[in-house]
């Protein structure tokens, strides 16, 4: 079989379906809610409302960008044209950081779950196995890829459909647990009121609520993999207020009023949690197998992420050219390879913290940054696009509502859940992260531009574009007067 230089488009509608919907469900919902319950009580439910909102926003802009130019395989892409060649680099090879870091924080969840079961196993053996297992489903086609998120994802709905209706029903029929906890719907207020720390507790839940939400835009990398982007794009899109609305607002509500948020704990997934303290065992390791799969879903899609973001880099000459070759399979074998061995270290952090979770809040902080970050570039293309473009912009048929607004709406957000960090010991300490990883990036750069004749000739493209942008823009705006 002869090997392709293009990735193939084996991606269609119920593939990117379930994989925007297993986008939207992760670790930080089904392991870190419980956390984010503990800090700010029922105001988790106004935290994930307003996430979600900024977020919709966020990828109302990515999706304006994508399909202005059907060239643009991901955001690194128009992000390379709008903004330059430097961010470009840097956008590229951050979401490919952060999707590693991600990645362990989701393994290191995964033998949190296996430990319900299996409490004497040492969780790096359970680790090492399940990134064995995701390296070689991730070597299969980009198909096989799709058909596994596919049902992964089925398996997330179904649980958290299922989960939502038992909870209503144990509340209407008045259900009391063995240990004397009565399902009802006050259990919402009657437990210090649905801000109980007030807005120190909104915004200590900020971090995790982020990081629940990292992942929505990982529809932005398939375009270069999906039979009809201006479709399916759109559409994926236009479904996340919805999914938000079930799949987080709905559930945590369900979970809260079950079991009254004081009795939640932090170390543990509340959705297993709340099964053991009704006393329905069997169910609570149902749902373990359950969070189980989601987990493995999403460190399924950071190797995904990270394999084809490496590939984008090495065909714009931003990563060694190797990672830019495909396997028989159209797979970006080189990629996979190096992401799934630096997801190995999840192991060593296994073995020397003190605890599953503290690892999980370490790794998850440094995710939500560098996430954040790749979040505003976006903003910042966008806006870039909508002032030396607006032409494209005013014509476009996917348009974001309330463009001159909401970017700015984001950019406050987001300056507040940075501020949300300095205030807790564990999550100060990814903050620090963030300039070594730009400091590191920013050497790298140097060294590349300084040595390679096609970057500088990139760059000065580059200026001429944005000058002729800039004059075309001038002209469109005196016409349109």
């Amino acid at each position: 079989m002869e090997k392709s230089s293009e990735l193939e488009r084996g991606l269609n509608q119920r593939h990117i379906e379930m994989i925007a919907i297993g986008g939207c469900i992760g670790t930080g919902l089904f392991m870190g809610s419980g956390k984010t319950i503990s800090l700010a009580g029922p105001g988790i439910i106004f935290i994930y409302a307003i996430t979600g909102l900024i977020l919709y926003f966020v990828m109302r802009a990515m999706g304006e960008l994508l399909l202005h130019n059907l060239s643009y395989k991901s955001f690194v892409d128009f992000s390379e044209d709008i903004l330059g060649p430097t961010a470009g680099f840097f956008v590229g090879w951050s979401y490919w950081f952060v999707w590693i870091v991600a990645a362990i924080a989701e393994i290191i969840a995964i033998t949190g779950y296996i430990s319900f079961w299996f409490p004497d196993l040492p969780n790096w053996i359970s680790a090492v196995g399940l990134i064995l297992l995701l390296l070689t489903l991730n070597l299969l086609t980009v198909k096989a890829f799709g058909e596994l998120e596919f049902w992964m994802a089925i398996i997330k709905v179904v649980a958290i459909v299922g989960l939502i209706v038992l909870g209503l029903y144990l509340c209407v029929t008045g259900f009391v647990s063995p240990g004397g906890v009565h399902a009802k719907v006050s259990n919402l207020w009657s437990y210090g009121g649905f801000m109980p720390h007030g807005v120190s507790g909104l915004l200590a839940g900020l971090q995790m609520t982020i990081f629940a939400f990292a992942g929505m835009e990982i529809i932005g990398t398939m375009m270069a993999e999906t039979k009809n982007p201006k479709v399916m794009l759109p559409d994926a899109i236009h479904k996340i207020p919805m999914r938000i609305m079930i799949f987080y607002v709905g559930t945590i509500i369900v979970l809260m009023m079950v079991t009254p948020w004081t009795d939640i704990s932090p170390n543990e997934s509340p959705f297993v949690g709340m099964f053991s303290l009704i006393g329905m065992a069997s169910a609570a390791s149902l749902v373990n197998l359950v969070v189980i799969s989601s987990a493995t879903s999403s460190s399924n899609s950071g190797i995904y992420a990270t394999s084809r973001m490496l590939y984008g880099l090495a065909k714009q000459h931003h990563a060694p050219a190797v990672f830019g070759k495909l396997s028989a399979f159209k797979i970006p074998s080189g990629g996979i390879f190096l992401g799934t061995g630096l997801i190995l270290s999840a192991t060593v952090l296994l073995t020397t913290t003190q605890s599953m979770m503290s690892a999980f809040e370490i790794v998850s902080s440094v995710a939500a940054i560098i996430f954040i970050f790749i979040w505003s570039m976006i903003l910042l293309a966008y806006l870039a696009y909508c002032r030396r473009l607006p032409q494209a912009h005013d014509e476009s048929e996917y348009k974001m509502p309330l463009s001159k607004v909401m970017p700015y709406v984001a950019f406050i957000f987001f300056a507040i859940v940075l501020y949300a960090l300095t205030l807790s010991e564990d999550t100060r300490v990814a903050l620090y992260v963030l300039p070594i990883w730009f400091a590191l990036l920013g050497v790298l750069y140097w060294l590349k531009t300084h040595r390679s004749a096609h970057q500088k000739t990139l760059v000065a493209n580059f200026r001429e574009k944005v000058i002729a942008q800039k004059v075309a823009a001038k002209e469109y705006r005196a016409r349109s007067r």
